[in-house]
């Protein structure tokens, strides 16, 4: 359960208007799976508070996170 939430919060950050238009506002399955180890580790007791809460978490700990987890959060416009 856990798993699916995780994808869906990660599919749900705030993608570009283009980014949108060409997978309906999803990450791709190897953005999804850049986050989730990151998302188990560091947000573990907020995985089920929806998706604004797990990616307000993995904001908190982006000096914790992995150097993909990082790219991801960045490409889409959620770190600098």
């Amino acid at each position: 359960m856990r798993k699916y939430l995780l994808a869906f919060a990660l599919s749900s950050l705030a993608f570009s208007t283009a980014a949108m238009a060409d997978n309906a506002g999803r990450g791709t399955v190897d953005e999804q799976k850049a986050c989730t180890r990151d998302a188990q580790r560091n947000c573990r007791d907020v995985l089920d508070q929806g998706d604004f809460t797990v990616l307000a978490c993995l904001k908190e700990h982006r000096a914790k996170l992995s150097v993909a987890c990082t790219r991801v959060l960045k490409n889409h416009g959620q770190l600098q």
